[in-house]
């Protein structure tokens, strides 16, 4: 019974803080800039519930930099900062002063980064410590690859680290859904140690209080940084244009974001001519800088998907009724939100345009012989999306 516990009090004084910090927590989703849709006040609240599981992920769970683990971020049912749609997102907690290696099979997928990132201002971090990228990763023919995180020079794959190193995190970003296979890979600390089962009332503490103002920290950071967007709608701007704070923006390309408001009877269209590049992508997230489900609705393409003009130009149309039109963005039920594109490893970044208006005129803005897919042809491609999505995250 309480009280039998010398620690009994303080662990529930804890656990009560941490009730009423979540609580707390959940003011964001009244602020005054928050859409009063009932569909953004209920996405707010499940955001700070998704995002929990996340939180005590690293601080509670995978948090000890001796034993780490390779585990995901996002996912369908769990996401936050405008993760990319094509993405399968894996890290694990590191000490700057110690030496780690990274190992298994590379996978398939199109785009392929390893990023160490230092302690820092953000709930994400700080500055960049360093990576690699694709073709800088030495990969033996069949697919087995090495990396070392230290301070020290290693020979092959390495990555320098600093003393204020504290995350590495892997991005694999999928442009063939249903073909390109997933990284299988493990971390592990050099050196003998011995790992320690016991989980004290102190180690309690501070996860669930660290977890808890992660929780708060990360979700109001995207929702200040996406506001900085929303200002200037309709315009496809970088994060270097709009704020100075050092994160771990994607290395090879960093995403243009531009944020969005259609009524029920206007409709959106971006329009951009892609440069050649490694890889390229449209995302599209509601007003939380959370992507759409993209299990089930049509919320992005990217080099592999996309159906391009005859002149190589991408037509996006955001509209809440199918439009016709291969890259469709649907909302989902959402009057606002964001669209990112990434173009990575292009030698230049073309800016898309955009153009807004009543529904009705959608056809006169579009060219004559614009692209059109059938409702057999959307069924089809709706499936397909469900399918890569079970491959990639093994649903």
């Amino acid at each position: 019974m309480f009280g039998d516990n010398p620690h009994d009090a303080e662990l529930k004084a804890s656990w009560e803080d941490f009730c009423d910090q979540l609580k707390r927590a959940g003011d964001l989703v009244f602020r005054d800039t928050t859409p009063n849709h009932d569909i953004d006040r209920a996405k707010g609240l499940r955001l700070l519930a998704r995002n929990m599981s996340l939180a005590l992920q690293f601080h509670l769970e995978n948090n000890n930099p001796d034993f780490p683990e390779l585990l995901h971020y996002f996912d369908p049912l769990r996401k936050q900062g405008g993760d990319n749609t094509d993405a399968l997102y894996v890290g694990a907690p590191i000490n700057g002063e110690h030496t780690y290696r990274i190992s298994g099979l590379r996978g398939t997928a199109r785009y392929f980064a390893v990023t160490v990132v230092e302690d820092g201002p953000t709930p994400w971090g700080g500055a960049v410590a360093g990576n690699l990228i694709d073709s800088d990763i030495e990969v033996a023919a069949d697919g087995v690859f090495e990396i070392v995180l230290s301070p020290h020079e290693h020979a092959g794959n390495w990555i320098r680290t600093t003393p204020g190193s504290w995350r590495v995190t892997i991005r694999q970003f999928f442009a063939d859904w249903e073909n390109e296979v997933p990284m299988t890979a493990r971390i592990d600390r050099l050196g003998e140690l011995e790992h320690n089962p016991m989980l004290s009332v102190a180690d309690l503490q501070k996860g669930l209080a660290d977890a808890v103002a992660w929780v708060r920290d990360s979700t109001v950071y995207w929702a200040e940084m996406l506001g900085k967007w929303k200002v200037q709608p309709n315009r496809f701007l970088s994060y270097r244009q709009l704020d100075d704070n050092a994160i771990d923006a994607t290395p090879g390309g960093e995403p243009l974001i531009c944020y969005w408001q259609v009524p029920e009877d206007e409709v959106l269209v971006v329009r951009v001519t892609p440069p050649a590049a490694n890889y390229w992508a449209v995302e599209f997230g509601n007003c939380w800088w959370e992507t759409m489900d993209y299990r089930y609705r049509l919320c992005s393409t990217n080099c592999h998907h996309a159906q391009l003009e005859s002149d190589g130009e991408l037509i996006l149309v955001v509209s809440h009724q199918d439009p016709g039109v291969p890259n469709w963005l649907d909302p989902s039920g959402h009057q606002e939100g964001y669209i990112t594109v990434r173009w990575i490893g292009a030698e230049h970044y073309p800016i898309p345009q955009c153009t807004q208006m009543k529904l009705e005129k959608l056809s006169s803005c579009l060219p004559a012989d614009v692209r059109s897919i059938s409702p057999e042809q959307r069924r089809r491609q709706l499936a397909a999306r469900r399918s890569g999505v079970i491959r990639r995250f093994g649903y």
